[in-house]
């Protein structure tokens, strides 16, 4: 069997007004062709992929893998040279058997809304109507009618935190060569939902909606007709016509119970909409109850600043309200702003130093604020993530500086990177044990990171384009009506999409 296999990784934020560019994805990785199999050793998708090749003596067509944090949609010219450097080696390698993609999907260009799906097109194009494509997508990706004809399986995670991003490439190459052995005939309904809600209830685990989705997507894949359930609730930080969430059901030939099954959980989802709805605290109810508590850390969450959600990472929103409350307790906090830590790496170790902070990457979210301290440390900001979508690559904040204000301790970065346990503080020496408060600007991997210290944790109220509540999101193209902006709507019809 001859597999190509390829990634292109990437959330987008279209409520952030810089585009991405080539240099954000060399931050993270590109390897293109034969440099594909570095990501073997990792605990990505295209790992998982490589392995169940080699498990069954397939011969790996590398195209081209690439991935970097969230950020705003991707510019056209940094786009068409990656869709060029996937399309390109599958045209000289063909024929090929079977294709598998690595995707999110919810990424957007700014001349593309769909480009998973003008992707999974070009490359259908291709390698003609007979030869299976499967994709694989995070648990957020807004699945679209042109994925789905397109590909003849969507396979998305099933955990969130997404701790599961090597097996579910293992999942969506095991179909994949199982469809080429003519073990399977895989034929595939996505029924779309109006939800458009932030991740923050929408864990895998607990009594959360999307933990009894997952409960019964798991007990639908017992059944041996069932060959992938997947339950995706749509990253809402896009303004697109249809943006939603969605179920999609992979059966053995049996398109009836693939479209029946779709159609029970888009149901489902639907009926626990208020439970994806999160409980929201104003900074200084959140320290009360946290200075109330003994010990620490206390976990202040930021999540309308979260890059892993496409937010630039730069706001001093929380920053500034702890030092007007006069914080006592240790606290951890970070901030994007390469020009402050070049100065604190200037002034170097030691040096008393003033600062204008945050802001200075987006600033229709807020102003700078004027802070000084105490250079704690400098580093280049590289570190390894333990886990997670990123597991074994190396994340890169650039110069970075910790300043001390008081019993503040602020992480200063040159760059955004996406958040999974606290690798950025702990690369730097900030040990969670010794902070009393801690911020993050994550919706749900804190659950992770600090599921064995944290006392609490409490979102917080605070400007950004990646809000807790999105109906604080200035959305103009999405057509009405879907919830939460519309609570009560009306004749609500669940279409199903297939693609035998």
């Amino acid at each position: 069997m001859r597999i190509a296999v390829g990634s292109l990784f990437q959330e987008s934020n279209e409520f952030v007004s810089r585009h991405t560019e080539l240099d954000l994805f060399h931050n993270s990785y590109i390897y293109e062709r034969e440099d594909l199999h570095l990501l073997a050793p990792t605990n990505t998708e295209v790992a998982g992929v490589l392995a169940i090749c080699k498990e069954n003596d397939a011969e790996v067509v590398p195209l081209t893998a690439a991935a970097c944090v969230p950020s705003g949609s991707l510019s056209k010219a940094c786009y068409t040279y990656l869709r060029k450097s996937i399309l390109a080696p599958m045209r000289e390698a063909m024929p090929v058997d079977g294709v598998i993609l690595c995707l999110h999907g919810s990424m957007t260009v700014v001349s593309e809304g769909d480009p998973e799906g003008d992707l999974l097109e070009a490359v259908r194009e291709i390698v003609g109507p007979r030869v299976p494509i499967v994709a694989t997508l995070d648990l957020h990706a807004w699945i679209t009618p042109k994925m789905v004809s397109a590909a003849t399986g969507l396979v998305a995670y099933t955990h969130y935190p997404h701790d599961d991003t090597y097996s579910t490439g293992e999942r969506g190459a095991s179909l994949l060569i199982a469809t080429v052995l003519g073990k399977v005939r895989p034929v595939m309904a996505m029924c779309p939902v109006p939800l458009v809600a932030a991740g923050c209830n929408g864990m895998t685990f607990g009594d959360g909606p999307m933990a009894h989705l997952t409960a019964r997507a798991r007990a639908y894949e017992q059944d041996p007709a069932v060959l992938s359930t997947s339950c995706c609730a749509v990253h809402p930080n896009n303004d697109q016509p249809e943006l939603g969430s969605s179920t999609v059901v992979i059966t053995d030939g049996d398109i009836q119970l693939a479209s029946d099954l779709a159609g029970v959980l888009a149901r489902e989802m639907w009926d626990r909409r208020q439970g994806f709805v999160p409980e929201i605290f104003e900074v200084a109810e959140a320290v009360r109850k946290g200075e109330s508590m003994d010990g620490g850390p206390v976990l202040l969450v930021d999540t309308a600043d979260c890059a892993g959600g496409g937010a630039p990472g730069d706001s001093v929103a929380l920053l500034a309200e702890l030092l007007k409350l006069g914080v006592a307790g240790r606290t951890h906090i970070m901030v994007v702003d390469p020009a402050a830590a070049k100065k604190c790496a200037d002034a170097d170790v030691g040096a008393a130093v003033s600062l204008e902070l945050g802001y200075h990457v987006e600033p229709r979210w807020g102003k700078p604020i004027q802070v000084s301290g105490v250079v704690e440390r400098i580093t280049d900001g590289r570190f390894r993530y333990t886990g997670g979508i990123y597991g074994g690559t190396d994340g890169m904040m650039g110069t970075s500086a910790v300043l001390r204000i008081s019993q503040t301790y602020v992480l200063i970065m040159s760059r955004p990177t996406y958040d999974w346990a606290d690798e950025q503080y702990a690369s730097v020496g900030l040990d969670m044990r010794l902070a009393k408060f801690i911020g993050v600007k994550n919706p749900m991997n804190y659950r992770h990171a600090y599921r064995e210290s944290a006392k609490a944790s409490f979102l917080v109220d605070t400007p950004g384009p990646t809000p807790a509540d999105v109906r604080r999101l200035p959305y103009e193209r999405r057509l009405r009506p879907f919830f939460p902006i519309d609570e009560d709507i009306e004749n609500l019809e669940f279409p199903i999409v297939v693609n035998c």
